[in-house]
């Protein structure tokens, strides 16, 4: 039947409403803004969210809000006997993004695998040197002696050949510096000497498309039709950049985003009584810490750094920041639900005379000043920074120091830190894979110190022998024993003030589905919907 004009304006307007309500922007506000997009140069939460879990896939993945592995860009996977040899046989069909800037001319295949791992491998690759920072997951972790080749035999199947075997290589696929680039769209900003190209208009094959980014305001995203796990639900992800946590929750009640990152502790009660509103929670693989760094004048003697541990007020700090039960009061590195925690370690009990008797006796004059670099919004690790460093600042004013509090952009105070500007860092870490190693090489170990992610600057020849080993063994129990010596090390040289270990909290909208909170922190929204 012919419509009328008024009977086709009215079916027009109804078939836009049902689009409209079958498709919504996801507004996320977020912590902080993404220091860049080329992932393989940076470490932190908010840059992967931005980039690795958006933008770009890996060979494997993690099953959502686990930690078990999956299939991601690499259908299966071969183990040799030895454990030394790893052959991926690659998804076919996969498509990379097009954009304004960038139409690929064939689908995903081997070379884009080896692009992505020689860059960070091979000294001579063309687009090694083209980062100012290095790669400093992969240098921290070892992978550069780690990795004896990455080759192809064909186009859908890689061999990665190791020089010894490592018990969580599978797992470290999976972390965001292993992300597969487009070696087509690398050979091009090369050759038209755009290379910083690559940190602000990235290509990848993930579920999102990137299209513009304004620095501390938001990060927009189209969902990708062509991804090898279908299309997102959401019309559009937006990320708005929020660093105060109490904005981030004024504007989910607004609805002006729909998922709010890292929300206080205190006000999850509030959240769950409002009947709009939900609270996804997990424990997840967090630590809270506060590095000292052990090349600078006083805190490079160790009873400095005891002096500082049994001054600080531990429990009064963990029960102010996350309230009670929501966090708990760290002792080693990684929490005690992964292999290997030493439970013989303990936190001295607070002893302020005892303290002030290190310190005399160390030679440290009364009323020594130690910087403390700190960020300006707070995360899951710290929801509340400002009040943590005049907490620590407290705590030490009572042995005779002075604590001096810089409080700086997020992005600013990594790069600092990195190059070792401080005496403490106030700073977090999540767990990438599930894995102790993934705490104890990128944060304390001796690669670590020279990438800068090891803001102690602490290499311990012992330490390093024993979590080297460690990531050699596949047995979990000589792999655990192996840790609980580790750790003895490291609580007898007390390189960190070991802070909290968080309880993790997501809030939203009581319409949103598909979310899945993650015990990796991670924040991916391919399944995420408004409804």
């Amino acid at each position: 039947m012919k419509l009328l004009p008024l009977q086709a304006a009215l079916a027009a307007v109804l078939l836009s409403t049902a689009a409209g309500l079958s498709a919504k922007p996801l507004v996320v506000c977020t912590e902080a803004s993404p220091e860049g997009f080329d992932i393989v140069q940076y470490t932190t939460a908010v840059t992967a969210d931005a980039s690795a879990e958006t933008i770009f896939n890996r060979l494997v993945d993690f099953r959502p809000g686990t930690t078990d592995i999956q299939p991601a860009l690499a259908e299966r996977w071969d183990i040799s006997d030895d454990g030394l040899t790893y052959t991926f046989h690659l998804r076919e069909g996969v498509k990379f993004h097009t954009t304004e800037y960038f139409t690929p001319t064939r689908e995903m295949n081997a070379d884009d695998v080896l692009w992505s791992f020689r860059r960070q491998l091979d000294p001579n690759h063309p687009w090694h040197k083209k980062t100012s920072i290095g790669f400093p997951y992969f240098e921290s972790m070892g992978f550069k002696d780690l990795l004896k080749s990455v080759e192809k035999t064909d186009d859908h199947t890689v061999v990665f050949s190791l020089t010894r075997p490592e018990a969580p290589f599978l797992r470290d696929l999976a972390m965001a510096f292993t992300s597969i680039y487009s070696a087509e769209y690398g050979d091009q900003l090369l050759k038209a000497d755009k290379t910083a190209d690559l940190n602000s208009k990235p290509i990848g094959t993930g579920p999102f498309i990137f299209q513009r980014y304004n620095k501390d305001a938001q990060v927009r995203y189209k969902p990708n039709p062509d991804y090898f796990r279908g299309k997102p639900p959401a019309d559009a992800l937006i990320f708005a950049i929020a660093n105060d946590n109490n904005v981030r929750l004024q504007k989910l009640r607004a609805n002006e985003c729909q998922v709010a990152l890292y929300p206080k502790p205190d006000d999850i009660p509030s959240i769950k009584n409002d009947p709009k509103l939900k609270v996804a929670e997990m424990e997840a693989l967090t630590t809270g810490y506060i590095s000292l760094n052990t090349e600078h004048k006083y805190l490079s003697d160790v009873r400095v750094r005891r002096a500082i541990n049994i001054a600080f007020d531990r429990q009064t700090h963990v029960d102010s920041l996350f309230g009670k039960g929501n966090a708990l009061v760290a002792v080693n590195p990684y929490p005690p639900s992964m292999i290997g925690y030493n439970t013989e370690n303990k936190n001295p009990p607070r002893d302020l005379d005892k303290a002030r008797a290190l310190l005399k006796e160390a030679g440290v004059p009364d009323g020594t000043v130690l910087t403390l670099f700190t960020r300006n919004g707070g995360g899951p690790t710290n929801p509340n920074p400002r009040l943590s460093a005049e907490m620590l600042q407290a705590d030490l004013a009572k042995i005779g120091l002075t604590v001096d509090i810089r409080v700086m952009e997020w992005a600013e105070m990594l790069r600092r830190a990195k190059k070792g500007e401080a005496d403490m860092v106030s700073a977090g870490w999540a767990s990438d894979n599930g894995d102790p190693d993934n705490f104890l090489s990128p944060l304390l170990s001796c690669d670590a110190v020279k990438s800068g992610e090891n803001y102690s600057r602490w290499c311990n020849k012992d330490f390093q022998k024993l979590i080297s080993k460690a990531r050699e063994v596949t047995d979990n129990n000589e792999r655990a024993a192996l840790y609980v010596k580790a750790l003895a090390v490291y609580d007898e040289d007390q390189p960190w003030i070991s802070m909290a270990h968080p309880q993790m909290f997501t809030a939203m909208r009581d319409n949103v589905e598909g979310y899945h909170i993650n015990p990796l922190t991670n924040n991916n929204f391919a399944t995420t919907q408004v409804k």
